[in-house]
């Protein structure tokens, strides 16, 4: 259960109690001290089926390795040195 808030409270800050749900948070709402309803986060989807990413890389352009070794080597530093 969340944080208790007023219907006022919810109507008054509701931009800062929509950032608030967007970091997480849960809210019950009250009105006239008697719990109403209850705002929670949706669940956002973090699961991706290969399927879907077998899909969406059908069409991508092949990458040549060597190439993109070639890339990388040209603008990351492979010293192991530490950086000070």
């Amino acid at each position: 259960m969340g944080q208790t808030i007023t219907q006022r409270e919810l109507r008054n800050g509701s931009g800062e109690i929509m950032r608030r749900l967007d970091e997480g948070e849960s809210f019950v709402v009250t009105r006239n001290g008697v719990p109403v309803g209850e705002l929670t986060p949706l669940r956002r989807l973090r699961f991706v089926t290969a399927a879907s990413v077998t899909e969406i890389f059908r069409t991508a352009p092949t990458v040549d390795a060597h190439k993109f070794r070639q890339d990388l080597d040209a603008v990351a530093s492979q010293d192991v040195t530490p950086r000070g």
